[in-house]
């Protein structure tokens, strides 16, 4: 693939903190919106006057649309230049936001959704390849150290976030909040982002893309029906057709001469961790804001403030650790710094179905904290060691199927857990039936107990992945 050569003052030596937390603010304001309007969602519906349930398909639509969207926008960045799409990737967010905040049903709700999702495909990859463009290896772990942190904390924040705009305003402040900050932001990029020359003669592989897309959205599709209450053999075909396209999309791009992404860039073992460990662990934890949550309040009858202040535990752990990831990587090396990371997940995880509604809440919040530390470490690892050792023509690729593969990850996490609580429940209540009809609701936290160990073994799968590493993986960053 071609690359666009930097601008002058814009050398590949040196790299703009500033340039990072702008990058890093964007990507905050997408993925927060990924998930805020969950506690919004009774209030929502009374307004619109449709049944809570059907509200959820403006959450559905916006994740769908910035998965499915960011196989383009890697291209688009190509052809145009990151500078330009990631300015409209701001422009295009920010005004879908206020088309949000002023839609008068569900129909106008969820597809201002989608156009907001899709300037949430473009911020992503793009704002990621801006810096990762003007940063050394040398930088690569301090780059990367600004852009993990939307991830971990707004999963955590947002129920916390969409519950007081909701409850103290209104849950069209969810998106009025966007309208000052989209603004700040499209101003800071004109002045900090390097303006490069996008490639003209970049063509668009179109049955790639194509294939890309409908792979990405038949998965999406089917992990969210997996996630819900009528799972089955619709979600079991949604999953086999996207895998069966995005499979074709990889023979065909392998094949011919201008390909939507270089697959050639899995031959390199540390970016191919990101498909493999990578992928198992971001899916593991993922999945721990979803469980969480549910099992304070379903399984030990906790009030949603309750629940939701030691879920903050985690948030706290995200923080705290923070300062301390770099040192450890350039200390210990990306190996056993993942190694360490996932072992470690897998036994919070393990702990966390032990507790029980008279478990000591210090206990249980340092429990949380710990879980949270555990999972900084290892996010902020696979974030950079998947660029390590990614030659610069091939880093558009590389960054466009990562983004991807974490969307995916996200989804199959949520979607994972939750069938893993419905599994667990049907199960209870075939033991029960045996007994008496309440046997089955006598321990109302057994399914979420179950459903901790498990993706405590799942998470070991990305253990046995570390360990297959090179011992000095990604050297050239870690230093």
């Amino acid at each position: 693939m071609s690359e666009p050569s930097p601008p002058s003052g814009a050398a590949a030596d040196q790299w703009s903190p500033r340039l990072a937390l702008l990058v890093a603010a964007t990507f905050f304001m997408e993925f927060l919106d990924g998930t805020v309007l969950t506690t919004a969602i009774p209030s929502i519906a009374a307004d619109f006057s449709v049944p809570s349930a059907d509200v959820s398909i403006t959450m559905t639509a916006y994740l769908m649309t910035v998965a499915m969207g960011i196989p383009l926008s890697g291209w688009m960045a190509e052809r145009l230049g990151a500078r330009r799409v990631f300015c409209l990737a701001i422009a295009v967010f920010t005004v879908a936001s206020l088309l949000c905040a002023l839609s008068q049903d569900l129909t106008m709700l969820t597809l201002s959704r989608v156009l907001q999702g899709a300037g949430g495909a473009m911020m992503v990859p793009v704002g990621t390849l801006v810096v990762l463009r003007g940063t050394a290896k040398k930088d690569l772990l301090r780059a990367t150290a600004y852009l993990v942190w939307p991830g971990l904390l707004a999963p955590v924040l947002a129920p916390l976030v969409g519950g007081a705009l909701t409850t103290f305003l209104s849950w069209h402040w969810i998106f009025l909040i966007n309208l000052p900050l989209g603004l700040a932001a499209f101003v800071a990029a004109l002045r900090l982002v390097p303006s490069t020359a996008g490639d003209p003669k970049r063509r668009l592989d179109w049955l790639g893309l194509a294939l890309t897309t409908l792979g990405v959205g038949a998965v999406m599709v089917g992990l969210e029906l997996a996630g819900g209450r009528e799972a089955g053999m619709v979600a079991a075909i949604g999953i086999t057709a996207g895998l069966v396209f995005l499979s074709t999309a990889a023979w065909w791009m392998r094949r011919t001469r201008s390909p939507l992404f270089d697959l050639g860039v899995f031959s390199t073992r540390t970016f191919r961790s990101t498909a493999s460990g990578g992928f198992i662990y971001r899916l593991t934890i993922s999945a721990v804001p979803f469980l969480l949550p549910l099992m304070f309040q379903n399984g030990f009858g906790w009030d949603p403030l309750r629940a939701g202040v030691l879920v903050a535990a985690v948030f706290i752990g995200n923080i705290g650790i923070k300062p301390a990831t770099t040192p450890l990587i350039r200390r210990f090396g990306f190996k056993p710094v993942l190694v360490f990371a996932s072992l470690a997940s897998a036994v919070t995880f393990a702990l966390c179905a032990m507790l029980d509604a008279g478990t000591p809440e210090p206990l249980i919040f340092a429990l949380l904290v710990a879980s949270g530390a555990f999972r900084s470490i290892g996010f902020s690892a696979y974030a950079s060691v998947q660029y390590a050792d990614v030659v610069p023509a091939q880093l558009p690729s590389a960054n466009a199927v990562s983004a991807t593969l974490v969307q995916l990850a996200t989804a199959a996490g949520i979607a994972i857990g939750a069938l893993l609580i419905r599994v667990f429940e049907a199960s209870a209540l075939l033991d029960g039936a045996g007994s008496s009809a309440s046997a089955a609701a006598a321990d109302p936290v057994a399914p979420y107990r179950a459903a901790f160990l498990a993706i405590a073994v799942i998470m070991l799968l990305s253990t046995l992945d570390s360990l297959t590493l090179p011992r000095h993986a990604g050297a050239e960053v870690s230093r």
